[in-house]
């Protein structure tokens, strides 16, 4: 598969959840923890793909019924798209303030659109030609998470975790050579560690093993999303904003030190 680079830089996905964008100062951590990791790998071009503030995408459901018992899926979408385009325009005015050269899009410019009727659809189309001409201007480009458009260009939502998706989609199309999900706990653990304090991190999984978590009702990654990476071969990593302690890697085979940063394919696991 080809990877992309633009003005020679290879790309790199992040996606931001609103686990961590829990409240105004934390749009400020994020936008230090990209401004370093920009410095850190200054090779990259990095595409952010940011959810709603922590818990608004539940109080904006919960407004809708309010008002109208069972909301229109349309109005509804567009009422919750309102929360990811806030959280990618904050991100990118943190990011300006802290002298980032970084880009906001919105929705209709990221890219992705599902065919008529088909909300919350993993089968999804990318047109990237936004995407690529923004991450030539601007080496940060933050993008909102769990929406696409239709053929009407109308907003249909992705379904609660999309973000993930999102992320997963255009690290897929761009060919990226990494796809990051920031998590509020670093990786996933043998138990809640939110609640079991001898929890310990669980360094590898494999794509079988992380859905067979997910249908049993852990979370931590979109299970559409899982399926998404293990049908590309894209390996994922869980892990906290904080650069010390545990990540998780998510993939076909466990990668030698130092290279779970890069795209796992069959053939390169296999080699």
């Amino acid at each position: 598969m080809q990877e992309y680079s633009v003005a020679g830089e290879p790309i790199a996905v992040i996606k931001i959840g609103g686990s961590i964008l829990t409240k105004g100062v934390s749009y400020r951590r994020a936008a230090k923890f990209v401004r370093n990791r920009r410095s850190a790998t200054p090779e990259e071009r990095l595409v952010v793909v940011v959810s709603a503030q922590g818990g608004l995408t539940d109080s904006l459901e919960h407004a809708a019924r309010k008002i109208a018992g069972e909301p229109n899926p349309s109005s509804l979408d567009l009422l919750w798209s309102t929360g990811e385009v806030r959280s990618a325009a904050l991100l990118a005015l943190h990011l300006q303030a802290l002298g980032v050269s970084a880009v906001a899009l919105n929705t209709h410019e990221t890219g992705l659109s599902v065919p008529a009727n088909a909300r919350g659809a993993t089968h999804v189309r990318l047109n990237l030609k936004r995407m690529l001409s923004a991450l030539l201007e601007f080496p940060v480009v933050v993008v909102p998470g769990f929406l696409a458009t239709d053929p009407s260009n109308a907003i249909v939502s992705l379904g609660r975790g999309g973000t993930d998706l999102t992320a997963i989609l255009l690290a897929e199309g761009l060919s990226a050579r990494r796809c990051e999900l920031i998590k509020d706990v670093p990786g996933y653990f043998t138990s809640d560690p939110h609640r079991d304090p001898s929890a310990r991190p669980i360094p590898f999984l494999t794509f079988e093993h992380a859905l067979e978590l997910a249908r049993n009702g852990c979370d931590l990654v979109q299970k559409k999303a899982l399926e998404e990476a293990a049908r590309c071969g894209l390996t994922l990593v869980v892990r906290s904003i904080k650069n010390a302690g545990p990540i998780t890697r998510i993939g076909i085979a466990p990668l030698a030190a130092g290279a779970w940063s890069e795209r796992a394919t069959p053939a390169a696991v296999a080699s």
